[in-house]
């Protein structure tokens, strides 16, 4: 073999090495990316712990009013740390806080982000239940609007998605290449379907259900957000039956739109950030953090965020993470 042949393949192969490896760097970023946005979250959640509200009665008295409508065997642990907080409020208070803080941190500074995930994924499910009534989807009163199935839940999934881990290296979005493809897209579509079922129970497609819902997120908030959420409500005053089905079609739409082809699931991934915008401004009126009482600002972001999660991967990027996989 002429040395000419074995320097052209050695170029050869070591600019086929460092397209790969940048390839590979740019994946990570991405994961990297959507990690950092989920730490900014959790360091939001924890200044909103520190604010002086959250050191009242009022606090205790938010966690209680969850237990409402739950079955017992839920509702009684519920009162328990409600009365375990109004009892110890400032030092209690100040450990959630600054717990989040810690997980928020944890997950942007590189060497402790698998241990911060893990944390955020036993506190999910912590607060889930006891301060979050589990979303009220025992209750009744679930309501995509609401946050339901609750806001912390979706931290928990996105920590099991955004895991620094590569089962599937062709992975045709972000957050199947932790757990694979098919389990990540069967999350998607438990969630979202429901989503959809919440939309259209009883409570929720009531005549004045959705108008009265988004008429009491004015109080407390600015002007613009309260002119915002009058105008909404007016929209849908006694039109909870038909704004339930189009919201629940649109949520279904959403939970399959996974399953498309690459050109459709982009299509059904951009629904999804709208209506999750939407439900995050008149639903929730921005998890009422403008009234200087909101825990965390609520179902919205995290939706918009989990859909960023599976935005599909070029094909370039398909391509050579199987020519990856298979050397």
């Amino acid at each position: 073999m002429s040395e000419v042949a074995v320097a052209g393949g050695r170029t050869a192969w070591r600019g086929r090495l460092g397209t790969e490896a940048q390839l590979a760097g740019a994946r990570l970023d991405a994961r990297r990316a959507l990690q950092l946005a989920l730490a900014a979250i959790w360091l939001l959640d924890a200044v909103l712990q520190y604010q002086s509200f959250m050191y009242t009665k009022a606090f205790g008295q938010m966690i209680a009013a969850t237990a409402s409508g739950n079955p017992s065997v839920i509702a009684r642990p519920i009162t328990w740390n409600a009365t375990l907080v109004e009892h110890h409020l400032a030092a209690i208070n100040t450990i959630f806080a600054t717990i989040q803080l810690l997980i928020g941190l944890g997950i942007a500074f590189r060497p402790t982000v698998r241990l911060a995930l893990a944390v955020s994924i036993a506190w999910s499910l912590g607060v889930w239940w006891f301060g979050e009534g589990l979303g009220g989807v025992l209750s009744g009163a679930a309501s995509p609007l609401n946050g339901a199935p609750g806001a912390v839940i979706i931290y928990a999934l996105l920590a099991v998605l955004l895991w620094p881990a590569d089962r599937d290296i062709a992975a045709p979005f972000t957050a199947a290449r932790a757990v694979g493809a098919r389990v990540a897209r069967g999350l998607w579509l438990v969630l979202w379907l429901s989503l959809a079922y919440f939309a259209v129970t009883p409570a929720n497609r009531a005549p004045q259900a959705i108008h009265g819902m988004i008429a009491g997120m004015e109080s407390g908030n600015p002007g613009w957000l309260a002119a915002l959420d009058r105008g909404a409500a007016s929209l849908v005053s006694g039109q909870g039956l038909a704004a339930s089905i189009v919201l629940a079609v649109a949520l279904v739409l959403i939970a399959v739109g996974v399953y498309l082809p690459s050109s459709a699931a982009k299509a059904t991934l951009v629904l999804a950030i709208v209506v999750a915008l939407m439900i995050w401004v008149f639903g929730e009126a921005f998890g009422t953090i403008m009234t200087g009482g909101g825990t965390d600002p609520n179902s919205g972001p995290l939706l918009v965020l989990l859909a960023l999660c599976y935005w599909p991967l070029g094909s370039a990027d398909g391509l050579n993470a199987t020519e990856g996989k298979a050397a």
